[in-house]
């Protein structure tokens, strides 16, 4: 992250060579008029050095402006923006160090072409305030580039699960008994656990759970399953084993104040699934599931009773462990979230280990298409639901999806189920496998005839397919893109 005390080097770098460059100097000639080393002026400039009162002096002298004009942390108009982005919450919270940047390269990169960079930085910032994009948004996104770089895998976080069953003597088998969690969180961290005041407070009754600092208390709402709550309880056992003190109050999580905040939420989340799903049962139960010549819906929901696993901790576990010990990276994840009275589809959770981002998030309030699984599912539930009142089990689906005039294929697993405690509300969970020739040797079930292909595409609005009988509103990108089309024909035949 970049600290303030490299922002106020680089203003005055920025400074200094704005100026230099009105003036007409060259490194060389300014360097002797204030009696400094050249290469010492170019360290003041790409923001590595900021030099002593009496040099400060001696540059204001050659520059024509006086000291406090100079020492300010105000740019001209012309590079405000730069000023602005650097003063941000966005850039000081950016952890450059993860993705392997060193701010000392950022700042010469700014430094070495500040117009250039001044004119990239007003569009970025252009467009998030056009696009009402929060600092949130940034950060979860930054996340989902740090799970995809590291193909979601951390090792460190598995030899804490371990560390942690060898420090408190716990033999693990399937599924981990809750009692542990309880009894650590109560007598090994002092925490009070409440079920029943989050769930009768109408304004809260949305969140999973609350907690309060000052009292070391975890409320948890009574409304959710068994899984659901052994998940939020060995979350909480993650923030204060890994020593995370900065971290979201509630679950889930209604704002974001840090990125640190945010990947400590992710972190304590990977731990706690790694705790409740063990890695070496797990991988050992999607060896036997990949090895059967047919697909096998039953087995595959009886891994899900097996580890008392939500459907969504179930499927993000598998993304865990099949780059790391399958070899299979080109997959992806969503989750759906759908009112039953809307028309609407919301993606509220994606990552793209295959980096293809295809289906991936459209935040034009466009139709997603209804031929994916991940819909298809949840339609399924919703009529099993109707049919007899109610329908709490999961339920599996999977298809090979096709994508429109591409070459990708993927083999869909998804699961679906309702979105407890939240009333009329569903959601599915879909992990996707590209097909290829390695996915071919590795899961055997994949020529199964009884599963079904179907051609999709992302949108409604931007789909072709004229014979689509989900469709569910009219291809209105698509015809504006024709009309483009026919404008350059015509104006290319005129002579």
């Amino acid at each position: 992250m970049i600290t303030q005390n490299q922002i106020v080097k680089l203003i005055f770098g920025l400074k200094i060579k704005q100026l230099r460059n009105k003036k007409k100097f060259n490194p060389q000639e300014l360097a002797g008029l204030c009696g400094i080393s050249n290469s010492y002026l170019n360290e003041i400039e790409k923001g590595k050095k900021y030099p002593k009162a009496d040099k400060i002096m001696a540059l204001a002298e050659a520059l024509g402006v006086n000291y406090d004009e100079l020492v300010s942390l105000k740019l001209t108009k012309k590079l405000e923006p730069i000023q602005e982005f650097l003063n941000s919450h966005i850039i000081k919270e950016f952890p450059l160090e993860m993705f392997g940047i060193e701010p000392a390269k950022l700042v010469e990169l700014i430094s070495n072409a500040p117009v250039k960079m001044n004119a990239f930085i007003s569009t970025f910032m252009e467009i998030a305030r056009n696009y009402e994009m929060k600092q949130e948004h940034f950060f979860f996104a930054s996340l989902r580039s740090y799970q995809e770089m590291h193909d979601n895998y951390f090792e460190d976080l598995e030899k804490s699960v371990d560390e942690f069953l060898n420090e408190f003597k716990i033999k693990w088998k399937a599924p981990l008994d809750r009692k542990y969690l309880y009894d650590i969180l109560e007598n090994r961290y002092g925490y009070t656990i409440d079920k029943g005041q989050l769930h009768a407070n109408k304004s809260l009754m949305g969140f999973r759970s609350v907690y309060l600092q000052a009292g070391r208390k975890l409320l948890i709402n009574d409304g959710l399953t068994e899984s659901q709550k052994a998940f939020l309880l060995a979350r909480e056992i993650a923030f204060n084993y890994l020593n995370m003190p900065e971290r979201p109050l509630t679950s889930p999580p209604y704002k974001a104040d840090s990125f640190d905040e945010v990947l400590n939420n992710f972190r304590s989340s990977y731990f706690a699934v790694a705790l409740l799903m063990n890695r070496d049962h797990v991988i050992a139960d999607i060896q036997k599931l990949f090895r059967n010549a047919a697909w096998d819906e039953k087995y595959f929901l009886g891994l899900l009773g097996k580890y008392a696993a939500s459907p969504e901790m179930f499927l993000h576990r598998f993304t865990n462990l099949l780059p790391k010990f399958f070899g299979i990276s080109n997959l992806f994840f969503l989750r759906f979230s759908h009112q039953s009275k809307s028309s609407f589809y919301s993606l509220t959770k994606e990552l793209h280990l295959s980096r293809l981002h295809n289906p991936h998030g459209n935040e034009l309030n466009e139709h997603y298409c209804r031929r994916w699984i991940s819909i298809r599912i949840i339609e399924e539930l919703k009529t099993k639901i109707k049919k007899s009142g109610s329908h709490n089990k999961p339920l599996a689906g999977i298809q090979i999806s096709k994508y429109w005039e591409t070459k990708n294929e993927y083999l869909c697993l998804s699961l679906a189920k309702p979105n407890t405690p939240a009333p009329n509300s569903h959601i599915s969970v879909t992990i996707g496998f590209l097909i290829d020739e390695n996915l071919r040797k590795k899961i055997h079930f994949l020529d199964d005839p009884k599963i079904i292909t179907k051609w999709v595409n992302e949108t409604c609005e931007r789909c072709p397919i004229e014979d689509c009988r989900e469709r569910v509103a009219a291809p209105v990108q698509i015809n504006r893109q024709n009309q483009v089309d026919n404008i350059e024909k015509t104006l290319a035949e005129l002579s």
